[in-house]
């Protein structure tokens, strides 16, 4: 089996799991929609390409040896959605992210990535320990240029995007996982 389609396997049964535990906390059903795997240099793959409006996205890095980083991005106009199906009640929208909307997209946002961080561990026998998950809002492209910001730009990667599905009533939305994982972690991902 290659690497990107163990690194699929593996986010795929993670982010599984952890939908069907949102969905017993949840008012709302989360589920899994579309799953990709891209891989080169980050100027080669999707990254850059990435249009859309602003919104908000929570991401976490991996430091060590085998850096990665993993962002969730919403967004903003479904934040009253998002609110409504995860806690049973929606908050008033405003013109921008609010304290108690960060808080809440930070916390789910935190939930989404220990999943997706935690069966890499796993997978690997390996500890890795994330940093706190921070919130930000902007353009899709950019935040994700920023996250890759911090990684080796002259390696090689892989860039994992899995679709989460958010229904409540008849209100649908959807959030992106992104995981942006370094060929030498992917090579120990075949080893497994």
């Amino acid at each position: 089996m290659n690497a990107n389609r163990t690194l699929e396997n593996i986010t795929v049964a993670s982010l599984e799991k952890c939908v069907g535990r949102l969905s017993k906390v949840s008012a709302g059903r989360w589920s899994l929609a579309d799953v990709s795997v891209s891989r080169g240099a980050l100027s080669e793959i999707a990254l850059y390409r990435r249009l859309g409006e602003r919104g908000p996205a929570v991401y976490s890095e991996v430091s060590g040896d085998r850096p990665f980083a993993a962002m969730v991005l919403f967004q903003s106009a479904d934040i009253g959605i998002i609110s409504k199906c995860f806690l049973g009640f929606a908050f008033p929208r405003m013109a921008d992210i609010d304290r108690a909307e960060e808080l809440l997209l930070s916390e789910l946002g935190n939930i989404i990535l220990n999943a997706f961080i935690g069966s890499l561990s796993n997978a690997l026998k390996r500890s890795f320990i994330p940093s706190q998950p921070k919130c930000l809002t902007g353009e899709p492209r950019v935040l994700l240029e920023s996250l890759a910001a911090v990684l080796d730009k002259e390696q090689k990667y892989s860039l994992i995007s899995v679709m989460l599905g958010l229904q409540c009533d008849h209100f649908v939305t959807r959030a992106e996982v992104v995981g942006i994982i370094p060929e030498r972690l992917e090579e120990e991902l075949e080893k497994c």
